[in-house]
């Protein structure tokens, strides 16, 4: 393959695949089941991760 097809091959197919790649992440964001994750990784920060009894000192 010469440079030029290469070149008009990631310019047509290359395109597309950045368009459906963004349009899959950004619809994967607004599926179903994502509102109780995405609001679980908002306030992971503030929750707990060690028992109450834990002293580091």
């Amino acid at each position: 393959m010469s440079y030029d097809a290469m070149r008009h091959f990631a310019d047509s197919w290359g395109l597309v695949f950045m368009g459906l790649t963004y349009l899959i992440l950004i619809g994967w964001h607004f599926r179903p089941g994502a509102r109780r994750r995405s609001g679980d990784a908002a306030t992971m920060i503030f929750t707990d991760s060690e028992p109450k009894g834990s002293d580091h000192g």
